[in-house]
């Protein structure tokens, strides 16, 4: 068995896009917040005693030059799928780690009279890689830990950064030497570990396996077993498939969006039998328009669920196809369609009364395809210290049923308050000389009955520093107000309201 590792494979994307930043610290973050978590990281940031798992305001207080940003989970996926292709080049048995982009296990078993060894085979496909833009370090060994271990550390070890294994008594002892701040611990267990002097990954198994599930959990004890390799997992490979396309070439150049409609559904009857040969479900159509004038018109698309309705496809295909701009005339068409295997749903024991869930995830994928990909969102919680910097909205993916909430010892006598508040707070205007003290901004609200606070927030300090002093007020109307006074503009605004 052989590791491919291509380090920090979601930074090697990140830096396509800025180049510049190839010779400075850098590094991918979960969200472009000071709390943001640092994923993935260059050896440029490594030498500053920056770690995946800190938070970005600590890492800039190590390292000022750090640069970092946000790689959108499509396009890591984007480029995991292209290398497990070039991958087949080289092995038929190809497996993408799930939890580590840019990792993948390559089965070498049967190549001996293609290669002239190992390593020749592992040089090719690092020559490979490299041509694609890739860094890359390759181990062939004979476990699935092991090699991964040795292939992250080729290249300080190896001046080509392959590492090839003769026995697998070789490969144990190279993995011990391997430091853990390498590997893919969790950042809690990594930084416990190193306040125990534990540096090495030999250190971590010569633990005793007791003491070690008791002290830091299950998952520390999962990662434990699979760097002895009690828990050696078969290989389970991504195995290629010949993509579904058709492609049909117009005598005359078509610009009728419905005649274009037509001709596309023709074509998606025949893939859509063989998806239904291969027991899967449709779950990506891709659409190319030829037009006259030599340009292209790209689509894409995804239905709520896999599906072999065709009824359902043909609907977001027309509905996608409304936003299309022609410029001239179609004179080619071509659809590429993607299929996942789909497995038959349990019937309900006992029918239930609740809202179609299935019937809602269609009408969401009825808007993704009439107004394109971004245009469902949802806003995501995370940690801040300005409300305004508390969420962010970001694509909702997937639909999921409620989850009932326990509302046991909330105010207002079990009924939850609901605070809500504007994206941007709204500066309020100053208080008219005529308007009695007490009153605030509109006149129809009354004086303030109530006040609760001041709520200091003092942050920013890394970049501007914001002080804010909030309350809670109750206006003569009955409404809650969130209001804060900006100590550096020396001004009102209105935050929000408790409902």
């Amino acid at each position: 068995m052989a590791c491919a590792d291509l380090p920090a494979l979601p930074l090697q994307v990140l830096l396509w896009r800025h180049p510049e930043w190839a010779k400075q610290p850098a590094a991918v973050v979960d969200r472009d917040k000071p709390q943001g978590l640092l994923l993935w990281i260059n050896e440029r940031a490594r030498q500053s005693g920056i770690l995946p798992g800190m938070r970005y305001a600590a890492a800039l207080a190590l390292d000022p030059e750090l640069r970092a940003s946000i790689v959108p989970e499509s396009e890591i996926a984007a480029a995991v799928d292209g290398l497990t292709q070039r991958l087949w080049s080289f092995t038929p048995r190809v497996e993408p780690s799930e939890a580590e982009p840019g990792v993948f296990w390559l089965d070498a078993t049967g190549l001996q009279r293609l290669y002239a060894s190992p390593r020749d085979w592992a040089v090719r496909i690092k020559i490979d890689l490299a041509s694609a833009g890739y860094a890359a370090s390759i181990a062939v060994g004979f476990t699935r830990f092991g090699s991964y271990a040795a292939a992250r550390t080729a290249p300080a070890v190896a001046r080509d950064g392959i590492r090839v294994f003769r026995s697998p008594d070789e490969e144990a002892a190279a993995s011990r030497e391997v430091p853990i701040a390498r590997l893919g611990f969790d950042a809690k267990l990594r930084d416990a570990l190193h306040r125990l002097g534990i540096e090495r990954l030999g250190q971590f198994l010569d633990l005793p396996v007791e003491g070690l599930r008791r002290r830091f959990g299950k998952a520390a004890y999962d990662l434990y077993c699979q760097a002895r390799g009690d828990d050696a997992a078969a290989l389970d490979p991504v195995l290629p498939t010949e993509p579904l396309e058709a492609r049909v070439i117009l005598d005359h150049p078509e610009s009728q969006l419905d005649r274009i409609a037509t001709q596309l559904s023709a074509m998606l009857a025949p893939l859509l039998q063989t998806l239904a040969g291969r027991h899967q479900g449709l779950s990506h159509l891709a659409v190319a328009l030829r037009l006259d004038d030599g340009s292209t018109a790209d689509e894409s698309l995804e239905p709520a669920e896999p599906t072999q309705d065709r009824a359902q496809i043909e609907s977001l295909l027309r509905l996608r196809l409304g936003r299309v701009q022609l410029g001239s005339g179609v004179t080619e068409l071509a659809l590429a369609v993607r299929g996942v295997s789909t497995k038959r749903q349990q019937l309900d024991l006992f029918a239930t009364r609740s809202r179609d869930l299935a019937a809602a995830r269609r009408a969401l994928a009825r808007i993704r395809a009439e107004h394109g990909d971004d245009a469902v969102r949802r806003a995501y919680l995370h940690e801040g210290q300005l409300p305004e910097h508390c969420f962010s909205w970001e694509r909702f993916e997937r639909l999921e049923p409620p989850r009932a909430r326990d509302l046991a010892g909330t105010s207002s006598g079990g009924r939850p308050l609901v605070r809500r508040f504007f994206p941007s707070p709204i500066a309020l205007p100053s208080r008219a000389r005529h308007e009695p003290d007490g009153w605030l901004f509109d006149v129809a609200d009354g004086p303030i009955e109530e006040t609760l606070g001041p709520f200091v927030v003092h942050a920013g300090w890394w970049l501007r520093e914001v002080v804010r002093h909030y309350y809670y007020v109750r206006t003569s109307s009955g409404r809650w107000l969130w209001i804060f006074l900006d100590r550096q503009q020396r001004r009102w605004f209105l935050q929000g309201e408790v409902e």
